[in-house]
């Protein structure tokens, strides 16, 4: 199932996107979550594709995000192997949804992309175990936008990823996808800059899920981004960045200055 969150008619609803027709739901799937793959009471009302504005799948009290968790990504870095996750927060104020605009900062020397899958929680978590699925509404791309010189040269890994519109997200929550095994490709203006297979990574899902919910607790909608492979490379205003992960979607961006 092909989660979406939507406005339509001046409204925001969720619902579900069955090939160009939205099925509006009756209420929140995080309000009803109990396991992936459930099926959600609609309201009756559908809307075609190109009638709605797509919006960020998602309002997340908070996203975690991981370093250096691809292997060829540590390689890359020079960096060595992490023996735990290595986690670090962005605010909810950074997500926007597929299509919409990342805004460089005005005094930003270097501001990277780097594509992710993301991990959606569906219900509260906390101090749970490795088996997991009973937490996760389902998966959605993510860009982990930097400002790579906030983050190198001062330290300030806060601030060089919790700019306002440093989070995309989406286009959609796909419910029906097992993990451990899809492509991610990053692209920038349609010339391929980041290629892997989620099997590279460090630490899979369900590890994540049961280390992060072992530090603080994860809420319905709260945001995983389980960390980027190799090829990161800069953003200039003019450019577009798609983020395609096999299974799910593409996440569209548009780059501009402030």
């Amino acid at each position: 199932m092909r989660i979406v969150r939507f406005a339509a008619k001046g409204k925001i609803r969720f619902g579900k996107l069955e090939g160009d027709t939205v099925h509006s739901f009756r209420g929140s799937p995080f309000a009803q979550f109990r396991r992936a793959g459930k099926t959600f009471p609609l309201d009756g009302n559908k809307y075609k594709l190109d009638e709605v504005k797509l919006l960020a799948p998602c309002l997340p009290s908070k996203i975690v995000c991981l370093g250096l968790n691809y292997r060829a990504h540590a390689e890359e870095t020079k960096l060595p192997i992490p023996t735990v996750p290595l986690i670090f927060l962005k605010p909810s104020t950074a997500v926007v949804g597929s299509e919409d605009k990342i805004v460089l900062p005005r005094d930003a020397k270097r501001v990277d992309y780097e594509g992710e899958l993301a991990v959606v929680i569906g219900m509260k978590a906390k101090d749970v175990s490795e088996d997991t699925r009973d937490y996760v509404l389902g998966y959605t791309c993510f860009n982990d936008v930097s400002d790579r010189h906030a983050q190198r040269d001062d330290g300030q890994w806060t601030r060089a990823k919790g700019y306002d519109t440093f989070a995309p997200t989406g286009p959609w929550i796909e419910t029906d996808v097992q993990p451990d095994d899809l492509k991610l490709e990053t692209y920038l203006n349609g010339e391929l800059k980041q290629s892997a297979r989620t099997s590279d990574l460090i630490f899979d899902v369900s590890k994540l899920v049961s280390f992060i919910s072992g530090v603080m607790t994860l809420l319905p909608g709260d945001v995983i981004a389980t960390g980027t492979p190799s090829g990161i490379g800069p953003l200039n205003a003019g450019d577009v960045v798609e983020v395609k992960i096999e299974g799910i979607g593409v996440l569209k961006n548009y780059v501009v200055r402030q």
